[in-house]
C-alpha cells in the first residue's frame, strides 16, 4: 500500500496505535525504571535527612548489616558494617563535624529487578566542607533497598 493511500487520518490513526501498543507493551526494565529510581533516591533523601539530623545510626541503616558490606575510600577498604559504622563515628564525632549533607547528580542504573548502580555527587557544608564522587551497588533484599558497596571518593584526595 502506498503511503498515499493511508491519507493523513490514516496515519495519525497508525501512529495511535502503535504508541498505545509501545505503551501497554514496553519491557518490564522500561516499567520498573521510574519505580525502582523513585524507591533508591528514597533511601538516599533519608539518609541525607538522617545525616543533617546528627544520627549517624540512622544515615547506616541503608547499609547491609553484614561483614560482607564493602566501603573504599581514601585509599582504604573497610568490611562490614560495624567497621564502617566506627569509621563513620571516628571521622564525624559531632554534630558540628557533620555539618550538611547534600546528594547531587544522581544517576540510577538497574541492572537487574534487584540490583541497581547508584553514580552521584556529595557535598558537606559546614566547619570542614568537602565533596566528591560516590558509586554504590543497591540490592533489592526482604528489609528494603540496601547499599552493598560503596565507593566515595573526596576531591581533597
Amino acid at each position: 500500500m502506498s503511503s498515499r493511500a493511508l491519507g493523513g487520518a490514516g496515519w495519525v490513526a497508525i501512529a495511535g496505535l502503535l504508541l498505545t501498543g509501545c505503551a501497554s507493551t514496553g519491557t518490564s526494565a522500561e516499567k520498573a525504571a521510574k519505580p525502582i529510581r523513585m524507591e533508591i533516591v528514597d533511601v538516599l533523601t533519608r539518609q541525607a535527612a538522617a545525616w543533617n539530623a546528627g544520627n549517624v545510626e540512622a544515615f547506616m541503616e541503608p547499609y547491609w548489616h553484614s561483614e560482607q558490606l564493602s566501603f573504599c575510600s581514601g585509599g582504604k577498604i573497610t568490611l562490614g558494617y560495624q567497621g564502617m559504622l566506627d569509621r563513620y563515628r571516628k571521622n564525624y564525632p559531632t554534630r558540628q563535624a557533620m555539618g550538611t549533607l547534600t546528594f547531587t547528580g544522581l544517576e540510577v542504573r538497574e541492572l537487574t529487578p534487584r540490583a541497581a548502580l547508584v553514580l552521584g555527587r556529595w557535598e558537606i557544608k559546614g566547619s570542614e566542607p568537602n565533596g566528591g564522587r560516590f558509586t554504590l551497588v543497591f540490592e533489592k533484599r526482604a528489609e528494603g533497598w540496601v547499599i552493598i558497596h560503596d565507593h566515595t571518593s573526596s576531591d581533597k584526595e
